[in-house]
């Protein structure tokens, strides 16, 4: 016998349409860590990171810059994908 999910009235609740599809997305300890991290590369990836390269570890300025641009978008990314996988609300 089979009856659809229209007949019997399943419902997905919030936890089932967000967060679960991926099995590190599960934990919260994950979830708080991957927050943490993208809040730290959004904001130091663009400030810190092209000092201590370009003043404490000598590397060209122009590199360092791009550098912690580069940083800049992935954090700008891993929130956005954060965001669409309804970690962040």
């Amino acid at each position: 016998m089979h009856l659809s999910n229209s007949l019997i009235g399943v419902r997905m609740t919030e936890n089932q349409e967000g967060v679960s599809g991926s099995g590190l997305l599960e934990s919260k300890f994950w979830r708080v860590f991957l927050i943490l991290i993208a809040a730290l590369i959004i904001f130091a990836g663009p400030t810190y990171v092209p000092y201590v390269l370009a003043d404490a570890l000598k590397l060209n300025y122009l590199a360092s810059i791009v550098i912690g641009f580069a940083l800049f978008i992935v954090g700008i990314f891993t929130m956005i994908y954060l965001i669409r996988k309804k970690v962040i609300t």
